[in-house]
């Protein structure tokens, strides 16, 4: 509704095109080829023809309630920015902030889960003292100055491509070199989706490990002399990941919002640019059918979290 009330719509963009290319046909002196009030005038039949192309010819409750009804069949109209069905905008834009979206997630916890482990284990001593200033330096640093520095770094080294998911050579590749070409294209912004994560995560670990070593029944495992890699591999993580799981969820969404910082600098054709553009241009279509979608992917990943809470601890149940 917001945005719908924010000037610059698409009839007013689309009438100032109309008014600069009248402008630009009048040469300079002649009569418009538009409307007769001048050459920038358009006259009320060509506004009210825009308004009912476009849908705006209706009251703004009446055209949500006739959203509510298309998108219980996944139609959410046309962009006005692309001139084609959202649906297909967004599934050209997904698979980039899927790919990323997924190795960011394996990534993270692959690091994270054993690191805060570790840390937890060492609490106090150098390891854990060593890794929680290196975390907490580069969680400092904003994605944007280490995208730059990563950028700067790849252009006087030119170890990393500075942009883009493929060479220009990339079709006239092999299956592997095709593979191997776009992993080379991807470790720069992977680090650069990576890194502010690692901090938040492996905190939670150690935090969520030390409570659980504290236990009663860890204490009552150590004095049965189980081994201590049984006691904090088998009896402790377990419970120590429930935590985790929750952050499972918010993944889903991030999927789709991308970085709007991170595809801008690597020149990658994801959601989260695709949502900063269509803002900017008013397609309101295009910006409803993102917000619809992230949220049903944000209600999708609270249901597969509750679902792993379950298969981590039995004791959890939801009926």
């Amino acid at each position: 509704m917001l945005i719908n009330l924010a000037p610059g719509s698409p009839i007013e963009q689309k009438l100032q095109a109309i008014r600069f290319g009248a402008g630009a046909a009048g040469g300079g002196g002649g009569a418009s080829s538009v409307g007769g009030r001048g050459d920038t005038a358009v006259n009320e039949e060509v506004i009210e023809a825009l308004k009912k192309q476009y849908g705006f010819d209706k009251p703004m409750h009446v055209r949500y309630v006739i959203w509510l009804k298309n998108i219980s069949r996944l139609d959410f109209g046309e962009s006005f920015t692309y001139q084609e069905p959202v649906i297909d905008v967004i599934k050209s834009k997904l698979p980039v902030s899927l790919t990323f979206g997924l190795f960011t997630l394996f990534i993270t916890y692959m690091v994270c889960i054993p690191l805060g482990v570790r840390k937890a284990i060492k609490a106090g001593e150098g390891f854990d003292k060593a890794t929680t200033l290196l975390l907490n330096f580069t969680y400092a640093i904003p994605p944007l100055i280490l995208g730059i520095a990563l950028i700067y770094f790849a252009g006087r080294t030119n170890w990393f491509p500075l942009g883009g998911l493929q060479s220009d050579d990339y079709e006239s590749m092999s299956s592997w070199g095709r593979f191997l070409d776009r992993a080379h294209h991807m470790i720069l912004p992977l680090i650069c989706y990576t890194i502010g994560g690692f901090t938040e995560l492996s905190t939670l670990m150690r935090n969520s490990m030390l409570d659980i070593i504290k236990s009663d029944f860890v204490r009552t495992a150590r004095a049965k002399g189980l081994a201590e890699k049984v006691v904090v591999y088998k009896h402790a993580l377990r419970n120590a990941l429930i935590p985790i799981a929750t952050g499972l969820g918010g993944f889903l969404g991030v999927f789709l919002a991308g970085s709007l910082i991170i595809e801008q600098m690597f020149n990658l054709d994801g959601m989260g640019l695709l949502g900063y553009q269509s803002v900017l241009a008013r397609d309101y279509n295009v910006i409803m059918g993102i917000t619809f979608i992230s949220a049903m992917l944000m209600m999708v990943g609270r249901i597969l979290s509750d679902v792993i809470y379950v298969l981590i601890d039995p004791r959890i149940d939801f009926k």
